[in-house]
């Protein structure tokens, strides 16, 4: 607790065992006292202990601190002690609060039902509504629950002019009261400690409001059985169900002139109390609901990493739905790799944040294309990205939108090499799609859980995105995606050229691998009839009869690199296929 020369210069802030905090004067200091000049921008450190703080004072700090009367620079301070520097008091107050003893018994206890205050009429109605005007933009600008709770109590003691005392109070797991901030209208009256029989019944067991009402003070002053919670006449908690911070609520405590009876209410001071228990249940009830809407933001925004639009239209704002769960299903999968990283992190030792800066952007182009047609994000492997369609939500067309994304992500990093000055202008890309079953969803640990893709048709995706180098294209698919493409993908959008019959490292049964290529319209150099003059050179290389294949592939433009392939596994055999020759080209290293 924090507090100067007058009741306005008063402020409270949560502490946290294992924490450092610099207090100052300056705006970027933990533990901000802005109204005394005697203290310096950086003055001292504090190191949150369990129960206690330890303060050192920095030797940059002009003025000492004081404690108990006397300098005192470096000190421990202990539960309901203070230090002093210029004209502000720093003391250390335990927010936890045990459960109150039987002889804080109310005389009285009220549970407000719903509605049940519908009818009750504000007399300063106005002045209410303003304070409320202000209560989302509060909320929204809390840089953490901390500042929020100080922002809420100070609010609160604005808008319930009879409160004397104003906190947030919460239950831990062991049914003990915390107080992460509390304030009280007159700063000299002292620590401040609710009633934990009150929280307890409001935040836990009915979770609704509940009003006490004990005895006026002067008549427990003189019994021995006086507490501190009877210090005040009466104190409500309203509870706070937001999904977020577990059980809380905000509690209100004040007195009265007069005797008071709720269930039939006497007087002015009656009436006003139970609007008083109204604005408040008002405010909890905005807090519930902007926090809620923070919360699904939040939500929304981590999603949409994963998640084209149409996806996250689909499953709506109940997040926790069966829908994420890992589940089999058909799924095609693009793996999209950096060429030549390596090189690139070795050249760049000097300045791996500008590299990392490169890197975030060009996996920024190809996830970007991933979500707009229609995929999900499932992972980043440093240089590379993993997306796949056909879950949550099967579909015939998720092999075409893999290669419209493929196609656009190589259009992007065409376009780009064609700017000299672009920082990705030397990088190069591979990308590897494949279709087949898997399982797909919420995938990991119980400490850690990501959405993404589980199974064979992963690591072929991945292989084939290796074989790009060898093979000398930008984009590959297996057999299944390619007859997919060729009878439902239309030639103006992509083409499908067969490349080879290949046995990667490390699998078993040979795959036939095809190129996906751009319209004829965006690739004048590779014509229709040229790509099935070359799909009748592979053949003719897969059936042995390589003489033929080596004068087809003559006729291909020299600029295409897929023939240089097919062309040395020819000449390295003086163009004869071997006699045990089976159609497949054999991998020993990915």
């Amino acid at each position: 607790m924090v507090y100067g020369s007058n009741h306005q210069q008063s402020c409270k802030f949560s502490l946290e065992t294992g924490q450092e905090l610099v207090l100052g004067r300056s705006v970027d200091a933990d533990v901000q006292v802005l109204w005394d000049d005697r203290i310096s921008r950086k003055h001292a450190l504090l190191t949150v202990q369990e129960k206690q703080i330890s303060v050192k004072k920095f030797a940059a700090a002009e003025n000492h601190i004081y404690s108990f009367g006397e300098e005192s620079d470096e000190l421990l301070l202990e539960v309901g002690n203070s230090f002093v520097i210029g004209s502000t008091t720093f003391q250390l107050v335990d927010s936890a609060s045990s459960f109150s003893s039987p002889r804080e018994s109310p005389l009285e206890e009220v549970t407000f039902k719903p509605n049940e205050l519908l009818k009750v009429k504000y007399r300063d109605a106005d002045q209410r509504i303003d304070v409320l005007a202000h209560l989302p933009e509060l909320i929204m600008d809390a840089r953490n629950d901390a500042d929020l709770f100080h922002r809420l109590v100070t609010m609160l003691l604005s808008g319930v002019k009879h409160a004397e005392a104003v906190a947030v109070v919460r239950l831990n797991d062991e049914n003990r009261v915390e107080v992460p901030f509390w304030e009280r209208r007159r700063q000299t009256q002292g620590n401040f400690r609710p009633s934990g029989r009150l929280v307890l019944e409001a935040v836990k067991k009915s979770k609704r409001t509940v009003l006490h009402v004990w005895a006026a003070r002067d008549e427990l002053e003189h019994q021995e059985d006086y507490t501190a919670v009877a210090e005040f006449d009466w104190a409500f908690c309203t509870p706070i169900e937001d999904g977020a911070s577990g059980n809380w609520g905000l509690y209100v405590a004040g007195e009265l002139n007069h005797p008071y009876q709720v269930a039939v209410p006497q007087g002015v001071s009656g009436i006003e109390l139970q609007a008083d228990v109204k604005f408040t249940e008002l405010v909890a009830s905005i807090i519930k609901s902007v926090r809620r809407l923070n919360q699904l933001e939040r939500q929304q925004a981590g999603l949409r990493q994963f998640f084209a639009p149409p996806i996250l239209s689909a499953i709506g704002d109940n997040l926790d739905t069966d829908i994420l769960e890992p589940r089999e299903c058909d799924v095609t999968v693009l793996f999209c790799d950096l060429r030549g990283f390596s090189q690139h992190a070795e050249d760049s030792s000097g300045d791996l944040i500008g590299l990392l800066d490169r890197v975030s952007q060009a996996l920024g182009i190809m996830t970007s294309h991933i979500l707009e047609f229609g995929g999900v994000t499932g992972d980043f492997q440093g240089d590379a990205a993993l997306g796949f369609w056909g879950w949550p939500f099967s579909s015939d067309l998720a092999p075409l939108d893999a290669c419209r994304a493929a196609l656009a992500i190589r259009a992007a990093f065409e376009q780009i090499n064609l700017q000299a000055n672009h920082p990705l202008a030397d990088f190069r890309m591979g990308i590897g799609i494949a279709h087949g079953k898997a399982v797909a969803g919420k995938i990991g640990t119980s400490d850690q859980v990501k959405v993404t893709v589980f199974g064979p048709v992963v690591n072929l995706a991945s292989r084939l995105e290796g074989l790009t180098k060898h093979l000398r294209v930008p984009v590959l698919m297996d057999e299944t995606t390619a007859q997919i493409v060729k009878t439902k993908l239309d030639q103006r959008e992509g083409r499908v050229r067969k490349l080879a019959q290949i046995l990667p490292y490390g699998m078993e049964k040979p795959v036939i691998v095809s190129e996906l290529l751009p319209p004829e319209s965006k690739l004048d150099s590779l014509s229709n009839e040229q790509v099935v003059c070359y799909e009748t050179a592979v053949n003719s290389f897969i059936q042995g009869n390589w003489e033929e294949a080596f004068r087809l592939l003559h006729e291909i433009p020299p600029s295409d690199r897929a023939q240089d392939f097919l062309a040395q596994q020819i000449t390295r055999n003086n163009r004869v296929a071997p006699t045990d020759w089976d159609g497949t080209i054999r991998f020993d290293s990915k």
